[in-house]
């Protein structure tokens, strides 16, 4: 699943703060207003499923958050009026009606299909745009992309338009933010309805612990994003694990021992940074959950993660492939396991009380792991809805929380403040809300069961409780006699949900968007149409070394669509195995996986064309894992140390069993895409030697891809083809995976002597542009552009 905000500046690509894993979402956020508009309620006790989003550049575009199709738009022309009036009494245009609605089905997890809609409202009318940003093309282009608005949006409509098979994709320019009652913004929200979410959330096998109070460690194998555990009051902390001896001593760095209270209970969020390990807890006491950590805890042991395969091989020597799902996971996903259960210890340093860590041992069975797929309630996720919520069909919210908010606001009005209308009101309680870190927080984890305010079906049914005498407009009658007629007028010019293929009259589950999308990132599980555009539609082809005098090709690259189907799932278990799941990590992986397997064609070198390759040891799987001339060196090489990594134990000379076990990994999804990760993340590939003391120590590739750098490390080259000169861009940081992958003694060099590099980058940039929220590519002037030159997105 790839998602991202409606809004995407540059500027959240990167923090100073290595605990921050997601900076992008960090500063959308802070487009949230503060002023009006807030989730889940409005000031008349509506609800109000939606954000309100300010950029801080006025001219920043609207971008779908996910590939998609268009259910329903509207492209307006000019604004319309909410009935105030400039001082010659005509109408002040201030609100604008246009808006997109998508449908949105990608994938979490193995045979874990999810359906969700975005909506984006009060998008800029056609007059502002061309006052504000400028005159749209004269001829657009059918399909949109990230840097021009597509035809259907160029051209006002007719009312409401529901198109058919009318697909976007992800960062595509929906528009930009218009007002409502002269208030700018966008309004923004992500729902499902009943049957997708009961689909998604309660699907046999894999129900999530949405709402549950006393969480169980899962059945599902869905694994992904932080985990979460959840320790029972009694249990001991040490501040050196038995384990610690020897050789393993070194991963546990001395911290404090004590007991939780047999009245508590600890919750502990746990995840991977850059190479490092965080955590955060809190404990819960008489039903009152309390932060033992203002911020995430940087584990004591630096490296945790670069250095995890080293740790699992130490600990775990039986099978230090089940060790390191225990170190990531904090249980053993692939089945069956190769270790014993005794063998299965894993501990892990948590705050258990204020300034005090200690070591426990996670495999105990009392022991709950989870993590963000399973949307543990201590996380701050609670469904509400008719069960837990007296509300009735008429949209007005009564949930008593709820209601108590907006009770505060109300009471602390003057009574020249409650006259005022109700967007206007609605600033005071925003304001509270903006201002109550604690309240904020907690409405963003609201999974709310409610109506949308842009069914027009059922309005009166609806809203007429407004005009009661106790209603927001019947305590208003006095001096605003026609308030409940002229809202529900003016509403009905927004609405339009009861003319889609949804309909009307139902309720449908939202969630506070932003959260909603910062929680799915974390995801990075790849569904069949995302792993396809990975592929790019034309590469340029340099066979052999970088310095060789062959000549350089500019073609096309097919897909096979069987080979993603059959490999696809297993790739993506190893993809969260190894953390091969931010946007740069993932990029700099396939930049390499798919040119190795020529464009996701083939498992074997030279499509296993040549048995005699490397005496048969030739390259295999993702990352073609090789024994260079079919030198066994002892054990010593690529094959062995991933069938050690397994708990097998190879002998030399090879017999049958090792073949067999070679051949796999060209054969297997399993063994293909494991290979390749465990390569990918295991030390030595290079080390300094006698003959070369300078040589680099390459270890994890990961360490390489989170370079902050990355972002804007894009050279601009060119190379003769036989089509004439094209354009490829060279990124040093890629570069360092690269090599590391296919030629590792030459990792850091610039450029470095290995082979593939052009095909690499070309790749590589592909898969930036579908995987990263901004790109940048120079150009021959030194100006930055989004897409590199000459780039064609593959459809799908």
């Amino acid at each position: 699943m790839i998602v991202s905000p409606p809004f995407l500046p540059a500027k959240g690509l990167t923090s100073k703060d290595p605990a921050k894993t997601d900076p992008m979402m960090d500063l959308v956020d802070q487009y949230e207003l503060g002023h009006h508009g807030v989730y889940p309620i409005a000031i008349d006790r509506r609800w109000h499923c939606g954000v309100h989003l300010a950029p801080s550049f006025q001219n920043e575009a609207v971008r779908a958050i996910a590939d998609g199709e268009v259910v329903a738009y509207r492209v307006s022309q000019r604004p319309i009026s909410d009935g105030k009036k400039n001082g010659d009494g005509s109408d002040i245009l201030n609100s604008n009606t246009g808006f997109v609605l998508l449908r949105h089905t990608t994938e979490t997890g193995e045979g874990r299909t999810i359906t969700f809609y975005s909506l984006y409202m009060h998008l800029r009318d056609l007059d502002g745009i061309r006052n504000s940003v400028g005159p749209l093309p004269n001829n657009p282009p059918e399909t949109g992309s990230s840097t021009v608005l597509a035809n259907w949006l160029s051209n006002s409509t007719e009312g409401v338009q529901v198109p058919k098979n009318l697909r976007v994709y992800r960062k595509d320019m929906l528009g930009y933010a218009g007002a409502h009652h002269a208030y700018p913004h966008l309004h923004f929200e992500i729902f499902m309805t009943e049957g997708d979410f009961t689909a998604w959330f309660e699907q046999s096998g894999h129900a999530v612990q949405l709402g549950n109070k006393n969480p169980t460690t899962p059945a599902s194998k869905d694994y992904w994003g932080h985990s979460c555990l959840v320790i029972p009051g009694g249990q001991t902390f040490v501040s050196t694990p038995p384990v610690a001896t020897g050789a393993a001593a070194a991963y546990f760095p001395t911290l404090q021992s004590g007991t939780l209270d047999t009245g508590s209970k600890l919750y502990v969020e746990a995840y991977f940074h850059k190479g490092q390990r965080y955590t955060r807890s809190w404990v819960e006491k008489d039903g009152t959950l309390t932060p033992l950590t203002s911020a995430a805890v940087r584990d004591a042991y630096a490296d945790y993660e670069y250095k995890m395969y080293e740790r699992a091989t130490t600990l775990y020597p039986r099978c230090p492939s089940d060790g390191y799902e225990l170190l990531r996971f904090g249980r053993i996903l692939s089945a069956p396991p190769t270790l014993p259960a005794t063998a299965q210890q894993t501990w892990v340093a948590v705050t258990f009380e204020t300034g005090k860590q200690g070591y426990i041992d996670i495999s105990q069975p009392p022991i709950q792991k989870l993590s963000d797929a399973d949307f543990p309630l201590f996380m701050g996720w609670q469904k509400i809805e008719e069960g837990n919520t007296p509300f009735s069909e008429d949209g007005i919210c009564d949930y008593d929380e709820l209601r108590k908010i907006v009770a505060v606001v109300e009471d602390d009005e003057t009574t020249a403040e409650r006259m005022r209308p109700a967007h206007e009101q609605e600033a005071r309680l925003a304001s509270y809300i903006a201002n109550h870190a604690e309240v904020r927080e907690r409405f963003r984890g609201f999974v709310c069961h409610a109506p949308s305010e842009w069914d027009a079906s059922g309005n009166e049914a609806r809203y007429k409780r407004l005009k009661e005498a106790d209603g927001f407009f019947g305590k208003r009658k006095e001096f605003d006699p026609n308030g409940y007629d002229d809202f529900v007028k003016f509403l009905e010019r927004f609405q339009f949900l009861e003319k889609t293929s949804l309909g009307g009259g139902k309720k449908f589950w939202f969630f506070h968007p932003l959260a909603f999308i910062r929680h799915f990132r974390r995801c990075g599980w790849l569904s069949e149409n995302e792993m396809t555009q990975l592929v790019p539609r034309k590469v340029i082809r340099k066979p052999g070394s970088h310095i060789s005098m062959k000549s350089a090709y500019f073609e096309s690259a097919n897909v096979s669509t069987a080979f993603i189907k059959k490999n696809r799932s297993a790739l993506n278990v190893a993809l969260q195995k190894y953390g091969i799941t931010t946007p740069t990590r993932m990029a700099c992986f396939f930049g390499n996986s798919t040119q190795e397997t020529l464009w996701f064609g083939d498992l074997r070198e030279q499509r296993g064309a040549n048995p005699t390759l490397h005496h048969g040891w030739y390259g295999r799987g993702f990352l073609q894992l090789t024994s260079a001339n079919g030198e066994m060196a002892n054990g010593n090489n690529n094959y062995y140390k991933y069938f050690r990594y397994l708990g097998r134990s190879p002998v030399i000379p090879p017999g049958a069993q090792e073949i067999a076990w070679r051949d796999e990994v060209g054969i297997s999804p399993f063994h293909a895409s494991q290979s390749a990760g465990a390569y990918w993340v295991w030390p030595n590939k290079s080390v300094p030697s006698k003959d070369h003391p300078d040589r680099l120590q390459v270890d994890s590739a990961n360490k390489y891809a989170d370079a902050d750098e990355i972002f804007h490390g894009n050279r601009r080259e060119t190379i003769l083809t036989n089509v004439g000169i094209k354009t490829w861009y060279y990124n040093q940081f890629f570069t360092n995976c690269a090599a590391s992958v296919n030629f590792p003694a030459m990792t850091g060099q610039s450029p470095p002597n290995m082979n593939g590099l052009v095909d690499r980058s070309v790749s590589f940039a592909n898969a930036a542009m579908v995987l990263w929220d901004v790109c940048t590519f120079p150009r021959l002037d030194g100006s930055i552009q989004q897409c590199p030159e000459d780039y064609v997105r593959r459809l799908v």
